[in-house]
C-alpha cells in the first residue's frame, strides 16, 4: 500500500525549483502510507509532477520503486493499492513478448495497458487501487479508482492547479491552497457521519467516483484552464448499479447447495490471492460471522497458525474478545488479544482530526485504529471482514426499515403527520404512546429512552417512501441545513433519483444504497485511514468484484432469511466453525461514548461545544446544539452520536484553521480566536493476554 500525490500547473507562473519542492512536500505528507520508499517523476516542459510514498508489499527491492515506466516509456505512473492476481496475468503478457525485471504488480499492470489498453488492463484486473497514469505521447493524465472504493483518490483544482493525492493532507500543501469549506459537504456530513462522494469538505476538491476514471488532456485543459470552466472527461468502467440490477433482474436458477458452493470457491479464491505478499501477514478477528469465515478460509490455504488479532474493552457491553477467542481457538490461529483502557482509548481522540483529514465521526474509527496498531506490531498486510453486511443482508436496520413501513404505510400521509405533530406536541403522553407502538422498535433499538424513540418515530411517520424513511433511519441530524448556516444540502446516492438502483425489493435498495455510499463512506475510509495511519495494508477480500456481482446474482431469500441476514454466508462458516460461537445478535465496534462525554471527555466537548465558539467559527447554528449538549449532561437523553459528529467537526476545524488552510471568516477578529482545548487524560497500559 503507498500513498500517491501530484499536480499539472499549466500557468507557468512557478518555477521548476518551486514545482519540485511543493510535490515533495505533497508527498512526504503521506510518509506514514508509505514508510519506506519514495519517488518523484517531472516534467517541467508539460508541467506534470508526479510523487509515490512506498510501503514495501509484494517486490520488496529497487524493480519495485515507484513511478514506474511502462515498456516503452509511453506511460508513467503513480499506484497505491494491489492488483492480487498480476501472477495470473504475467505469463499471458509474456507470452505476448513482455518481459519483466522484477515481480512487482504495478509493472505488470503497465504492460497490461500497453497491451490491452486502459480499460483492458483494468477489466482483467482484480484489485484495489487508485492511481496515476501520465500518457507522455499524448500528453493525458488519468485518475483512476477501484471498484468498489476500497482506496481513496481525492482530485480537484487548487489556485488554477489540478490537484490530486490519496489523502487531503497532500493536496492542502499544494500551491496556492486556499479552498474554503463546503457548507453543503458539512451537511451531508451532520447527516451521515461522514461526507459521501463526489463531495469533499473543501470547495473545488473531489473524492473520484468507485469504478472510475477521469481524464485531463493538455489542449482542454489549455483551452479552459480555470477551476469553473475545466470539464473532465469522465469514464464509468464498472457500474455498482448495472451489477445490481442485472443481477436482480436475471437471478441465478440452482439449488441451494450449488449457490453455497460455488460462492465458497469464489470466497477461498479471494481469500487466496489476497494472501500472497512478501511481508507477514494476518487478520482481524472479531468473533462475528463475516471475519470468521475469512480467517477460516484463511486457515484452510495456511501451512502455519494464522495471525489474528483482536482488542478487548473492559466494559462487557462493548467487548467482542471473548467471541473471537473462541474461534481463535477453534481454528487454531496464532491469536492475539488486547484489553485497552478507556483512557488508552480516549488517548486516541487529539490525533482523528489529522488522521482522517476531514470530518469523520464514526466512533468506531477509535478501536479500529487501536487493533490496526495492535496488528502492525507483528504483521504488515491485515485482511479484514468488511462487506459482509451490504453484500448479503446483515444490518438490522434492513430488518427494522422494512417493518416499520409496512406499518405506516397502512395509514395515509396526512394522518401520519397529525400524529407526528401530536407526538412532538404532548410529552405527557409519551409513555403511553410507546406502550401502543412498542412493537415497531426491537429491543436492541439504539436509543435509550422514550423521548428519544418518540422524536424518531415522529420523523420517521412524515416519510412519503420506502428511501425517504431509509434516509431518515440512518441519518443522524434530520434537518441538518438547520444546523449549517448558509448553507444547502447536496445530492447523494440516497436522493439523486440518477444514482439509484430499479430493484423490486426494498430490503434490495437498502443494500444497494449501502453498497455505494455508506461502505465506501463510511466503513472503507475507516479502515484505510486508521490501519495507513500505522503503515498496515488492510485488505478485503469479501469486496472481490467477483463476489459482488455473484452475490447479486443470488435471490435474496439466500441471503435472508428469518429475520437474519447473511444466512448464505453462515452456511459457509459453519462448515468450518460450530453454529454455537458466531450465532448472537449483531454488535457493533462500539464504545461507550456517551458515558465519556458526561465523564472525563466533558471539559474537552465543553470547549468545543462553547457557545461563543462556534458563534465566531461562523458555520454550526449554537443554539440547538447547546440544547442537545446540556440535555445530555443532565441524562434526559443519549445524544452522543449527534453530539459524537459535532465534537469532531469541531476537532477537524480547529485543526484546520491552525494549518491556515481555511481562512477565519472576515467578522471574526484575531481577538475572538478561540485557543483549542485541550484533552488531559492519561495513558494506562494495555493487558497483552
Amino acid at each position: 500500500m503507498c500513498g500517491i500525490a501530484g499536480f499539472w500547473s499549466l500557468d507557468g507562473q512557478f518555477g521548476r525549483d518551486e514545482c519540485s519542492a511543493t510535490v515533495r512536500r505533497m508527498t512526504r505528507s503521506l510518509i506514514h502510507r508509505g514508510p519506506d520508499d519514495e519517488g518523484y517523476f517531472e516534467q517541467p516542459d508539460a508541467g506534470v509532477y508526479l510523487g509515490h510514498r512506498r510501503l514495501s508489499i509484494v517486490d520488496l527491492s529497487k524493480e519495485g520503486h515507484q513511478p514506474m515506466q511502462s515498456p516503452s516509456g509511453r506511460y508513467v505512473t503513480v499506484f497505491n493499492g494491489e492488483i492480487f492476481n498480476h501472477r495470473r496475468l504475467r505469463p499471458e503478457l509474456e507470452q505476448c513478448g513482455f518481459t519483466f525485471r522484477g515481480h512487482s504488480d504495478t509493472e505488470v499492470l503497465l504492460a497490461a495497458i500497453e497491451h490491452w489498453g486502459l480499460r483492458g488492463a483494468i477489466e482483467h484486473a482484480i484489485g484495489m487501487f487508485s492511481l496515476a497514469l501520465w500518457d507522455r505521447r499524448d500528453r493525458t493524465l488519468t485518475l483512476v479508482r477501484d471498484r468498489l472504493g476500497i482506496k481513496p483518490l481525492y482530485y480537484g483544482w487548487a489556485g488554477g492547479r489540478l490537484v490530486f493525492g490519496s489523502e487531503l493532507k497532500a493536496l492542502r500543501q499544494a500551491m496556492g491552497f486556499g479552498n474554503r469549506i463546503h457548507r453543503g459537504a458539512l451537511t451531508l456530513f451532520l447527516r451521515h457521519n461522514y461526507i459521501p462522494e463526489p463531495w469533499s469538505i473543501y470547495e473545488g476538491i473531489y473524492k473520484l467516483m468507485p469504478g472510475t476514471w477521469v481524464s485531463f488532456d493538455s489542449t482542454a485543459a489549455r483551452r479552459q484552464c480555470t477551476p469553473g470552466e475545466l470539464i473532465p472527461r469522465t469514464t464509468v468502467y464498472w457500474s455498482a448499479k448495472d451489477v445490481v440490477e442485472r443481477g436482480s433482474a436475471c437471478a441465478t436458477v440452482m439449488s441451494v447447495g450449488e449457490a453455497t458452493d460455488q460462492l465458497e470457491a469464489l470466497l477461498r479464491d479471494a481469500v487466496g490471492l489476497r494472501m500472497e505478499a512478501d511481508v507477514p501477514l494476518g487478520a482481524f478477528l472479531s468473533g462475528g460471522v463475516d471475519s470468521s469465515t475469512v480467517v477460516a478460509l484463511m486457515q484452510t490455504q495456511s501451512s502455519r497458525p494464522v495471525k489474528t488479532f483482536t482488542i478487548g474493552f473492559h466494559e462487557a457491553a462493548f467487548d467482542e474478545a471473548p467471541h473471537a477467542r473462541a474461534v481463535a481457538d477453534h481454528l487454531g490461529t496464532d491469536h492475539t488479544e488486547m484489553y485497552v483502557t478507556a483512557r488508552e482509548a480516549m488517548d486516541v481522540i487529539p490525533i482523528l482530526a489529522g488522521m482522517y483529514d476531514e470530518p469523520f465521526s464514526d466512533s468506531s474509527q477509535i478501536p479500529t485504529y487501536l487493533v490496526s496498531k495492535i496488528a502492525r506490531g507483528h504483521v504488515t498486510v491485515s485482511l479484514s471482514g468488511d462487506g459482509g453486511d451490504e453484500l448479503f443482508g446483515g444490518y438490522t436496520r434492513y430488518f427494522l426499515a422494512e417493518r416499520m413501513w409496512n406499518q405506516l404505510r397502512r395509514l395515509p400521509n396526512p394522518a401520519r403527520r397529525a400524529i407526528a405533530q401530536s407526538l412532538l406536541a404532548a410529552p405527557g403522553m409519551w409513555s403511553a404512546l410507546l406502550k401502543a407502538v412498542g412493537c415497531m422498535f426491537p429491543r436492541r433499538w439504539p436509543v435509550n429512552n422514550s423521548r428519544d424513540k418518540v422524536t424518531r418515530l415522529a420523523d420517521f411517520l412524515r416519510a412519503t417512501s420506502p428511501s425517504q424513511l431509509y434516509e431518515l433511519l440512518v441519518s443522524h441530524w434530520a434537518e441538518p441545513t438547520k444546523l449549517v448556516r448558509d448553507a444547502f444540502e447536496p445530492l447523494t446516492a440516497l436522493t439523486d433519483p440518477g444514482r439509484q438502483a430499479e430493484l423490486r425489493q426494498n430490503t434490495e435498495r437498502m443494500m444497494y444504497t449501502d453498497l455505494v455510499s455508506y461502505l465506501p463512506g463510511d466503513i472503507l475510509t475507516k479502515v484505510d485511514r486508521a490501519s495507513m495511519a500505522v503503515g498496515l495494508e488492510a485488505r478485503v477480500p469479501l469486496l472481490d468484484h467477483r463476489v459482488v456481482e455473484f452475490a447479486w446474482q443470488l435471490p435474496l431469500d439466500l441471503k435472508i432469511k428469518h429475520a437474519e441476514g447473511k444466512w448464505i454466508l453462515r452456511e459457509i462458516l459453519y462448515k468450518y466453525v460450530p453454529r454455537k460461537l458466531t450465532d448472537r445478535p449483531k454488535q457493533g465496534f462500539g464504545i461507550p461514548i456517551g458515558d465519556w462525554l458526561r465523564g472525563p471527555l466533558r471539559d474537552w466537548a465543553e470547549g468545543l461545544l462553547d457557545e461563543r465558539r462556534l458563534r465566531v467559527q461562523g458555520y454550526l447554528n449554537p443554539a440547538p446544539i447547546r440544547a442537545l449538549w446540556l440535555n445530555h449532561l443532565r441524562g434526559r437523553v443519549d445524544e452522543a452520536y449527534r453530539l459524537w459528529d459535532v465534537l469532531m467537526f469541531q476537532a477537524w476545524l480547529e485543526r484546520d484553521l491552525s494549518s491556515g488552510s481555511e481562512q477565519v471568516p472576515k467578522e471574526v477578529s484575531e481577538n475572538d480566536a478561540l485557543a483549542p482545548p485541550q484533552i488531559r487524560v492519561g495513558t494506562a497500559a494495555a493487558v497483552v493476554r
